[in-house]
């Protein structure tokens, strides 16, 4: 890979780590919430089978990088890998990690844990991948179950409005295949880092599956969750997703549902909102059906 990044960080004392206590945990990838303690001089990660974090994928190389633990700080080196390593979606040559840096490998993305109380933190860790995805750092589906049974049984007892939109992004399977699987998990984490930017504390962004993503809009009205809706749209259009260097254009469809007294479960509001967003689909894509 030409170019690559070197990131230099300068860091005060409270922000290195001071213990050999530090460990990576597993939070998007197989093995999902597998701790790795970080206890030796050097932690190895690559696809090898001698590697002490193996990763077994074809995006993976085989000695990728390596953990150096000084006693003082945790030390990232990439091993001039072909895809690279990324901390907090910057590609790095070394890195001086901090607690809760967030480490890709390939497909894999692990979480960096350092600190006196390591199994504190990382069961912390695991009760948090409960209710976040890993890859792109927003609620996951179960969460978004749960919320929109709980705001669904609100809005009906005080009577308010209550909007759901569901949106996917268009032909992403063609991205996939163009650009590869790493430049799609690039583009979903930076499309929910940007439209999180845009909704309200109480709103419920979450990643539903796959390309499909939801947000739940407490005390909005149909009208004005189209409205909203219209701007993600427009917003994402003209976002630049970029992977590498590498501009790829991207455009999402979109289902706007509203509670009404006829819609009484979670599901049926969901299937609402999903079947509008299959017309926007049908009608030619980057388009809002409310």
């Amino acid at each position: 890979m030409e170019n690559k990044t070197v990131i230099t960080v300068m860091s005060s004392t409270t922000d290195r780590a001071t213990t050999r206590d530090a460990c990576l945990v597993v939070i998007y990838g197989l093995d999902l919430g597998k701790k790795y303690n970080v206890d030796k001089k050097n932690v190895c990660i690559g696809r090898s089978s001698s590697a002490d974090v193996q990763i077994d994928q074809e995006s993976v190389s085989r000695n990728h990088c390596k953990l150096i633990n000084t006693g003082q700080t945790v030390l990232l080196r990439d091993f001039g890998s072909t895809n690279g390593t990324y901390v907090n979606d910057e590609l790095v040559d070394e890195y001086v990690l901090r607690d809760g840096d967030f480490i890709k490998v390939g497909r894999c993305i692990f979480k960096f844990l350092v600190g006196t109380n390591i199994e504190n933190a990382y069961h912390e860790e695991i009760y948090r991948l409960t209710t976040v995805d890993g890859l792109t750092q927003i609620f996951n589906k179960r969460y978004f179950v749960e919320t929109l049974e709980r705001e669904i049984g609100r809005a009906q007892r005080y009577r308010r409005q209550l909007s759901l939109i569901m949106f996917d992004i268009d032909h992403f399977k063609g991205i996939n295949d163009t650009h590869g699987h790493l430049a799609g998990d690039h583009i979903l984490r930076q499309l929910a880092a940007t439209v999180k930017t845009r909704i309200r504390r109480e709103d419920i962004l979450a990643r539903y599956g796959g390309e499909e993503f939801a947000i739940v809009l407490p005390e909005i009205d149909s009208a004005n969750a189209v409205v909203f809706a219209e701007k993600v749209r427009v917003l994402l259009e003209r976002t630049a997703f970029e992977f590498e260097g590498v501009r790829i254009p991207l455009t999402v469809s979109i289902g706007v549902a509203c509670l009404t007294p006829e819609l009484q479960a979670p599901d049926e509001l969901v299937k609402l909102a999903d079947e509008k967003l299959y017309i926007a689909k049908e009608r030619g894509r980057n388009q809002v059906v409310g």
